[in-house]
């Protein structure tokens, strides 16, 4: 099976039972020792079970035998399977397998969470180099522990009558309750016996019968007692006493050969007598051999046969009373076969079919095994005509043994063939048999020895379509006439080795038309001429492309319908041959023939079951093949008629006519129409007197509607019921009316007179008429006849009943004048008319106008299946309350397929929840309005597709090949998942060679896109691998498939073993994260070191610069600004805005600008996680230090950073970096350079201070920068120095804090001033660019960042009068010392 990618089915619950007898061509392979060019002809060998294991009911503890034994030369090896699993049976201790083949069991095991024993047992038979097959599969069951579902109560019995003592238990407990009474055993006899529940049934109850009882559950071990009860016998009442059930009997379902047990207990004074009816037929007991009545008139059916189904029904008659009860039997059989697959020999490239043919009650089913795997349906093996297997283009691997395994509710069977492929030289020793397809006959002719033909030349695709290729060649150079040739094409898909075949029709044609074949497919063909001494040599290999197609599916082949029951059809269909992809679903469409109310169903699989349809009705079928483009073409519609059954209604308007004192007319029509479920073959009459319970009489008469009933007694009453008969049985009948015979007979030699009155009531359109019989009773009156029209009674007549006394004449004319008449008649002919006229009413009701329909109807989608129409209603008031009785129709359907039909729901609100819809489907909707008979039209269409869902089906027909050339590379191959529930964004391929390993070890590989094929190189080989795909959309993984088997092959050129999906156990949860490389860095250590050089000699040489310009702006300060600053500080030391300390922020880092752009360097729409609301830090312990998961997550979350986010925002920034801004410095043409992070061994001091200085601008125009720090008051913080450089080129934009060295404080007394300030040239727009300096050994893009503007000035602080600042002498001490620090932390890093 490994050529087809056939999976083993390792849960087989089948039979396989193969005859050991030879067929014809076995014996004529046999009789044929030697074939004309020398060969030898194989022989069909004998392989089948003699013994197969059968069910087994077994206690715990016992010991238990599964009889299994196989014939076949060599013997075979037997294992046995446990449900589905191979019994290591070497180290178990309580199973051992004897010299036969059979499974002993010792000690059966069980309990309740322990049941090691109990299950499916299968017995398998293998010989090496020839094939294996297995048993039927046999249940052990072991029975459970004693339990009591009812236990006997005490009670009391007349003497004579009959009791029931209940002991229900489990149905595999039956067989071991026995009952006692006074704790002696109670033996069953003609008067005692018990139920198939275990109840314990006494008729004819004698004193000596009294007693306690009890049951007993004996299942191995100590025995199981149930409560006693007393049963007390009284004497025989002296009254009579009403009939009454103690026991009816109950439907049951039985499998022919069973025994079925109907109860039928009463109880009643005077003691009753039982009798039993089948199908309203009384049965014959005594005769019969199969049929016996039980102690108390319960009835046993023994040997249960098909024709022993139908309502048995328990008469129950004492003299004074009858009562009746009635259960039904439904008789099962078992699969059997009517035609065995018999054993076959053919060539490679053959056509071949297994037939096998099967009845059973229900319907089985059939599957194909082949050596013990089961055959999986594809384009090489097919299942036709329902049962039949058949396989194309037939390579080497196929030969073995084939088992057709038929099963149902019931039972199964198996029957099996050998195939046996020959070499081609070998000539088939038999005539074709019907087994072999036409195209592969002309294989069968016999050779003889001499020249054969050269290569066909020039083989040309001379017609290429979407399903066909003509190909033509001209003849070989061997026999350029080539009169007498006659030509094979072998055929097959690109990479597949199995090869189809195809012969010319007629000697010396050159020319072949290839059909059947897929579009957009790359086809390979060879052509090999063949003269009466054989085939010659094959021309070279000719590919070919078929035409790409619509990509909507074909009509699905072979569409089947039968009928199961009376009201279920079964319908069935292959897989379209043109699927363009892979088919979804199926729709299947059904009606009833002669109406056009088609309903459709949606349907997963290639067959399905349509229930609830009307008995005997001609139903007609299509079926629509659906794919990602939507519905295919249709199927033609096959029709089937369901099964008749008894009719389901009684016949209509019975009446009896009392025609003298002897005999009764009896008139009927037939059941309603609909109910009659088959022809109606005659009816059936039952009488009797209705003065005593007497014997009922029975008349079965033809198909017509009447019956005369002669015979009777005069003045007596009779009652009579009718039903109706079909080929099934009878169905149900009337109810009793009755009619009583003539005390004399009446006068009919005169026709009846007038009838005493006639009253008439008009309506609109129509007239009421009632009437009194004449008042001569004796005169005989058959019915009447009404005659009426406009002006004239003689238009129209109607004859009625003679005891009708109305009639209402229908449709009539409104405000029209009717003369009616009325006349009584006998067979002698009609007596004296009586007139009345009327007048109709007239029609004076308005049509309804019609309804405004409902208006902005929306489509809200709330889920993948889910979607809530809402709309309005113009014709309620404005607030949209519905005070009246309308209602509204919402229907909807998908928009896609043009033959869908609509659904619809109704509601009385404005709104409405439609479910159970498809997923990423779109839907359109459209509302009504009705108000008693007047109703709106369709509002305009809203519409909304549904939300997407995670795949809920694996991708399917996973193939493993191994790539030509390269044995160490594999191509996976794969179909997308049926459900794909949204559009399929990739696939993530698994594998292993350890098929139990956890999931979080084997390997990934991940596929982008739609792609359904993947390489994977670089395995090991003659190594087994295990795959599995899981298909994954914008909303999620799905399932994944189940594992599948390959092996690489062993060297080049060496084909790997096939795939073979295996059972692993449960699903397991996908890894998080694919694979990653085993190196942390992109680049090599030496490049690391060069790229920190370079930095850090960057980063030196900007901040010497910054601090010569710094120097060079302090000796600029004037002695005016130093006052000024001085000033600015006694106003911070006076604390003159401590009162309203809380409504000012922090300070923070803010460089004033207008606008600053910056492009961004990804596009990743994550927001950057340093932007957050976190508030500023306040001391050093708020301080949070970055750790490299945080400059990873930075990495990875590259983004702008915009001038107008808050305050907040940058504050964190610094928060979250240590307080420290980094330095973004930008190489062209590099790639992204590692970063190192300067640490200095100072801690950052928070941002928050006491103070408060107020800078003001002497000159707002020309003023470049502002520095504005609003500080809460607090009792510990310093204030962080910040610097702010206006960049003359974006490349050296730059803002670097200073940092206090170690240990010392921040004085607030002096100002914060910037480290530089240039003059702008009348512009205040300052852009700033940053480069950060991150952690070392981690790679960190660039990262451009925005800095936000300033808030606005509140009017409680006071501008400096100068924009420029410059250093104290000790200050700028400090800075030098801090600068002298960082070099001598540089050049020990360089040196490192």
């Amino acid at each position: 099976m490994a050529a087809r990618g056939a999976r083993r089915l390792l849960g087989s619950l089948w039979i396989a039972l193969f005859l050991g007898q030879p067929d014809p061509a076995a014996a004529a392979a046999r009789s044929s020792s030697q074939s004309p060019a020398g060969s030898t002809v194989r022989t069909f060998t004998p392989f089948y079970f003699l013994v197969e294991p059968v069910d087994t009911l077994s206690v715990r503890g016992a010991f238990v035998i599964l009889n299994c034994s196989a014939y076949c030369e060599p013997s075979p090896k037997i294992e046995w399977k446990k449900d589905g699993t191979f019994l290591n049976l070497v180290s178990d201790d309580r199973r051992q397998l004897l010299p036969d083949g059979s499974l002993l069991i010792n000690g059966v095991v069980h309990s309740k969470h322990n049941k090691p024993d109990e299950g499916y047992y299968q017995c398998v038979a293998t010989v090496e180099s020839l094939g294996t097959i297995v048993s039927r599969t046999a249940k052990l069951t072991v029975a459970g522990l004693p339990r009591f579902t009812s236990q006997p109560e005490s009670t009391s019995v007349y003497r004579g009558n009959s009791v029931i003592l209940n002991c229900e238990v489990n149905a595999d407990l039956v067989p071991f309750v026995r009952w006692e009474q006074d704790r002696q055993p109670f033996f069953l006899d003609d008067r005692v016996f018990t139920l198939p529940s275990g109840a314990l049934i006494i008729s004819n109850v004698t004193d000596g019968d009294g007693g306690l009882y009890r049951c007993v559950i004996e299942s191995g071990g100590s025995p199981k007692y149930s409560d006693e009860a007393e049963l007390k016998v009284l004497p025989d009442p002296e009254v009579p006493l009403n009939l009454v059930f103690l026991r009816q009997p109950s439907p049951l379902t039985k499998v022919t050969g069973q025994s079925a047990v109907f109860p039928c207990v009463t109880s009643g004074f005077p003691t009753p007598v039982i009798k039993w009816m089948r199908n309203e037929e009384e049965l014959t007991i005594e005769d019969s051999e199969r049929f016996l009545l039980l102690a108390g008139g319960s009835l046993e059916i023994s040997d249960i046969t098909e024709d022993d189904a139908g309502t048995y029904a328990c008469i129950v008659d004492n003299g004074n009373e009858t009562i009746e009860a009635q259960a039904d039997l439904t008789v099962q059989a078992p699969p059997e076969f009517l035609k065995q697959p018999a054993n076959i020999y053919a060539h490679e490239s053959m056509d071949i079919v297994f037939e096998c043919e099967v009845t059973g009650k229900p319907t089985p089913t059939v599957k194909w095994i082949k050596n013990g795997d089961m055959v999986i349906p594809s384009d090489y093996f097919k299942i036709v005509k329902e049962h039949n297997l058949q396989v194309l283009g037939l390579v080497k691997s196929d030969e073995g043994f084939y088992q057709c395994i038929a099963e149902n509710d019931v039972g199964n069977a198996q029957a099996g063939a050998q195939l046996i492929i020959l070499e081609h030289d070998v000539a088939i020793p038999t005539l074709p048999p019907t087994s072999l397809t036409s195209a592969t006959t002309d294989h069968l002719a016999p050779a003889t020895t001499g020249p054969l033909p050269s290569a066909p030349r020039d083989v040309v695709a001379s017609l290429v379509s979407t399903r066909f290729i003509k190909l033509t060649w001209r003849t070989p150079a061997s026999d350029p006439h080539g009169d007498n040739l006659t030509y094979t094409v072998f055929y097959t898909k690109e990479g597949i080795n199995r090869e189809r075949v195809e012969n010319t029709s007629r000697p010396g044609e050159m020319q072949v038309t290839i059909q059947n074949l897929m579009p957009e497919t790359v086809y390979v063909f060879r052509v090999v001429a063949q003269n009466r001494h054989g085939p010659g040599e094959s021309s070279i290999p000719l590919k070919v492309a078929t035409q790409p197609e619509v990509q909507l599916p074909g009509p699905a082949p072979n569409i089947r319908a039968y009928a199961n029951s009376p009201t279920s059809i079964t319908v069935t269909w292959d897989t379209p041959l043109s699927g363009n992809g892979e088919i979804q679903n199926y729709k299947l469409y059904y009606m009833e023939k002669g109406t056009d109310n088609e309903q459709d169903v949606d349907v997963g699989g290639h067959s399905y079951t349509i229930n609830g349809l009307k008995k005997y009705t001609e139903y007609s079928f299509r079926v629509v093949a659906y794919n990602k483009h939507g519905p295919g073409v249709s199927t033609q519609d096959v029709v089937v008629q369901t099964l008749s059954d008894v009719p389901s209604a009684a016949p209509q308007n019975l009446s009896l006519e009392v025609r003298n004192s002897k005999s009764i007319i009896i008139h009927w029509q037939p059941p309603p129409a609909g109910t009659h479920n088959g022809q109606i073959t005659g009816y059936k009459i039952r009488y009797r007197k209705a003065s005593r319970k007497s014997e009922v009489t029975e008349s079965i008469g033809g198909t017509q509607l009447f019956q005369l009933i002669e015979g009777l007694e005069r003045g007596t009453e009779y009652s009579f019921r009718v039903a109706a008969l079909t080929s099934n049985g009878t169905g149900p009948a009337t109810d009793w009316i009755s009619a009583e015979t003539f005390e004399s007979d009446l006068d009919e030699t005169r026709v009846p007179e007038v009838p005493s009155s006639l009253h008439v009531r008009p309506l609109v359109t129509s007239i009421v008429v009632s009437w009194t019989p004449p008042e001569n009773q004796n005169i005989v009156v058959r019915g009447y006849a009404i005659g009426y029209g406009i002006g004239s009674p003689h238009a129209q007549t109607i004859k009625v009943d003679y005891k009708q006394r109305y009639y209402t004449i229908e449709n009539l004319d409104p405000s029209s004048h009717y003369v009616i008449t009325l006349k009584a008649f006998n067979n002698v002919g009609e007596g004296i008319p009586l007139y009345e006229s009327a007048v109709t009413r007239p029609h004076t009701v308005p049509d309804p106008s019609p309804m405004m329909p409902p208006v902005g109807v929306q489509a809200s989608i709330l889920s993948h299946d889910t979607i809530r129409i809402t709309w309005a209603d113009n014709s309620l008031p404005k607030n949209q309350k519905i005070t009246d009785a309308r209602y509204y129709t919402v229907r909807w359907k998908t928009n896609i397929p043009a033959n869908t039909k609509y659904k619809t729901a109704n509601t009385t609100t404005l709104s409405y929840l439609v479910t159970s819809l498809k997923p990423n489907t779109l839907y359109e909707f459209s509302v009504m309005v009705t108000k008693g008979r007047r109703s709106s039209t369709w509002s305009m269409t809203a519409h909304g597709t549904t939300f997407e869902l995670v795949p809920t089906s694996p991708p399917k027909d996973v193939t493993v090949v191994s790539k030509e050339g390269k044995p160490r590379t594999i191509i996976v191959n794969w179909q997308p998942p049926s459900e794909a529930n949204g559009k399929i964004t990739g696939y993530i391929i698994y594998y292993s060679t350890d098929v139990n390993a956890e999931i979080h070890d084997w390997v990934i590989e991940p596929v982008v896109g739609n792609r359904l094929t993947h390489q994977i190189q670089e395995l090991t080989l003659d190594t087994p691998y295990y795959f599995k795909i899981q298909a994954r959309n914008s909303k999620g993984m799905g399932p994944m498939s189940e594992a599948v088997q390959f092996r690489t092959p062993k060297a080049l050129g060496s084909a790997g073993k096939g795939s073979r999906p295996l059972d692993i156990g449960p699903d397991y949860k996908p890894p998080m994260s694919g694979s990653n490389s085993p190196h942390g860095s992109p680049t090599s250590p030496l490049d690391s070191n060069m790229l920190l050089v370079i930095i850090v000699s960057v980063g030196v040489i900007t901040i010497v610069i910054v601090v010569i310009v710094a120097v060079f702006c302090t000796r600029r300060t004037t002695s005016h600004q130093k006052k000024k600053r001085a000033a600015c500080k006694s106003v911070n030391g006076s604390h003159k805005y401590k009162g309203n300390s809380k409504d000012v922020k922090p300070p923070d880092l803010w460089i004033h600008h207008e606008r600053l752009e910056l492009k961004p360097i990804d596009k990743s729409p994550d927001p950057n996680p340093i932007m957050t609301d976190t508030p500023i830090p306040r001391n050093s312990q708020d301080i949070t230090p970055v750790d490299n998961s945080m400059d990873s997550n930075i990495h990875q979350r590259r983004n702008s950073y915009r001038g107008h986010e808050s305050e907040d925002s940058m504050s964190t920034l610094a928060g979250r970096r240590g307080m420290r801004p980094k330095m973004m410095m930008p190489f062209d043409s590099q790639p992204p350079q590692q970063s190192v992070r300067n640490t200095p061994s100072t801690d950052t001091m928070p941002a928050s201070s006491s103070q408060t200085c107020c800078a003001d601008h002497q000159d707002p125009e020309s003023a470049t920068a502002s520095y504005l720090a609003n500080a809460q008051e607090e009792d510990s913080g310093q204030s962080l120095p910040t610097a702010h450089v206006r960049p003359s080129h974006p490349l050296k934009s730059f803002a670097v804090p200073a940092v206090p060295p170690t240990g010392s404080t921040y004085d607030p007394a002096l100002p914060s001033t910037p480290l530089l300030t240039q003059q702008a040239s009348n512009h205040p727009v300052h852009s700033v660019k940053t480069a950060s300096i991150g952690t070392l050994g981690r790679t960190r893009p660039p990262m451009p960042v925005v800095v936000p503007s300033a808030p606005d000035v509140q009017e409680t602080t006071r501008m400096l009068e100068d924009s420029e600042s410059n250093y104290e002498p000790d200050e700028l001490t400090k800075e030098m010392a801090h600068l002298e620090g960082l070099m001598k932390d540089l050049n020990a890093i360089t040196t490192a």
